[in-house]
C-alpha cells in the first residue's frame, strides 16, 4: 500500500470504514448538502451480499472528526473489464467532504486503483470536483433530471407540459389503483419482462430482496393495477426531502391505459404529502427514449460529470447499450424466452455496474 500512503496529505487520516463507524458515516452523508441515497453505508453490504463485489469504503478524518467519505467497489469480469467505481449500480457517487478532503480521497482512490491495477477508476459525481480535467477526464454520456416540488399538487400538475399532462389525466380517468407490495414478487415479474424487451440482462430477484432488507421503509414497491390486474411496478428510494423512482417496469397493457404516467404522478403526489421537496427522476443517456420521456414531463437535463482516472486503459470505457458493438447481442437477448433471461441475466447483470 505504499502508493496509497504517499497520496495522503499529512493532515488527513484516510481509513477503511469500520462497522462501528457506520452510524457516523450515514449521519455525515445525511448532513452533507451533496449527500445522496447512494452514499449511504448500506450499499456496501448490498454489493457484497447481492454480487460478491469487494468494496473499499474510505473515511477521511481530521483530528478524529469525519471530514470526508468515499464509497468504492471493484467490479471485475473477463467480459466487461476491471473497474473501481463509486458507486456500482448507482447513479451518483464520488467523494463527499470539505474541498481538501475530497481531493485527498480522490488521490487516495487513484493510488488504490493503480495498486490494484484495475483498468480505470470511475467517480459518479454530480458536480465537478477538480480542475485538472486532463488528468481526470469527464464523460458526457449521462444527465440527471431533478426538480423542485411545489406543496400544491395542482401547481405540480400545471408544471407538466400539456401533452404529458393529458396522459396523466387519462390515467386518472382510467380509475387505476396503487397498491403497496410487501415483497418483490409482482415487481420482479413485471420488471424482468420490461428489461428483457429492452435487451438488457435482469438482476437476480435476490438483489431487490436485499435492497428491501437493507433500507427498510426507505425502499418502497408500488404496483399500479387496473380492475385488479397489475400494469406497472416501481421501486422507489426515499432520502431526506427527496424521492427517487429508481427501478420500474410495465406490462404492454400499461401503455394504453397511461399506467406509467399514473405511476409517476401518483408518486409525485405522495411525495408532496410526505413533505418532500425534490423529485429525482434519475439519470438517462442523452437523446434516448427515457431522456425524451422525462423532458416531456417538463424536467430539464442536468449534466453528470462522471470523472475517470485511467490506469490500464488508454481511452474512456463505453459499456453503454448504445455502443454499436453490443447491438447484435441486445437483439438476440430480446428473442430469448423469459425464463432463460431470468436464469442467465443475473450472471451478466452483476458485472454491469
Amino acid at each position: 500500500m505504499n502508493a496509497v500512503r504517499q497520496a495522503m496529505p499529512a493532515s488527513f487520516a484516510i481509513q477503511p470504514l469500520r462497522d462501528l463507524d457506520r452510524g457516523a458515516w450515514d449521519a455525515f452523508v445525511r448532513g452533507h448538502p451533496d449527500g445522496t441515497f447512494f452514499h449511504l453505508s448500506g450499499w456496501q453490504r448490498v454489493l457484497k451480499r447481492a454480487f460478491g463485489h469487494r468494496s473499499h469504503y474510505l473515511v477521511a478524518r481530521e483530528q478524529d472528526a469525519i471530514v470526508g467519505v468515499l464509497p468504492l467497489a471493484r467490479v471485475k469480469s473477463l467480459l466487461f473489464g476491471d473497474a473501481l467505481i463509486s458507486t456500482p449500480f448507482c447513479v451518483y457517487g464520488g467523494a463527499l467532504g470539505t474541498p481538501q478532503a475530497v481531493i485527498a480521497l480522490e488521490d487516495h482512490a487513484a493510488a488504490l486503483a493503480r495498486e490494484l491495477q484495475v483498468d480505470h477508476l470511475e467517480l459518479r459525481n454530480r458536480t465537478v470536483t477538480r480542475a485538472d480535467a486532463a488528468a481526470w477526464p469527464v464523460k458526457e454520456l449521462y444527465v440527471t433530471f431533478r426538480r423542485q416540488l411545489d406543496p400544491d399538487p395542482d401547481k405540480n400538475l400545471a408544471a407538466i407540459p400539456r401533452k404529458q399532462r393529458a396522459e396523466v389525466r387519462a390515467g386518472l380517468k382510467n380509475q387505476l389503483q396503487t397498491e403497496f407490495d410487501g415483497n418483490t414478487q409482482r415487481f420482479f415479474d413485471i420488471y424482468s419482462r420490461s428489461v428483457r424487451a429492452l435487451g438488457t440482462p435482469v438482476f437476480a430477484r435476490r438483489y431487490f430482496d436485499i435492497l428491501r432488507e437493507e433500507f427498510g421503509a426507505d425502499c418502497e414497491i408500488a404496483t399500479v393495477t387496473h380492475e385488479g390486474r397489475p400494469l406497472a411496478s416501481l421501486m422507489t428510494f426515499w432520502f431526506r426531502n427527496e424521492v427517487l423512482p429508481y427501478y420500474g417496469g410495465g406490462l404492454p397493457a400499461a401503455r394504453g391505459l397511461s399506467g406509467y404516467d399514473y405511476l409517476y404522478w401518483d408518486l409525485m403526489c405522495r411525495a408532496v404529502q410526505r413533505g418532500c421537496q425534490i423529485y429525482d427522476f434519475g439519470r438517462s443517456k442523452l437523446d434516448t427514449g427515457p431522456y425524451k420521456y422525462k423532458k416531456h414531463w417538463g424536467f430539464e437535463p442536468q449534466p453528470l460529470p462522471y470523472a475517470y482516472h485511467l490506469v490500464r486503459r488508454t481511452t474512456l470505457p463505453n459499456l453503454s447499450p448504445t455502443n454499436p458493438k453490443y447491438q447484435r447481442a441486445i437483439e438476440a437477448w430480446k428473442r430469448l424466452p423469459l425464463p432463460v433471461t431470468q436464469l442467465l441475466g443475473p450472471m451478466l447483470a452483476r458485472y454491469l455496474g
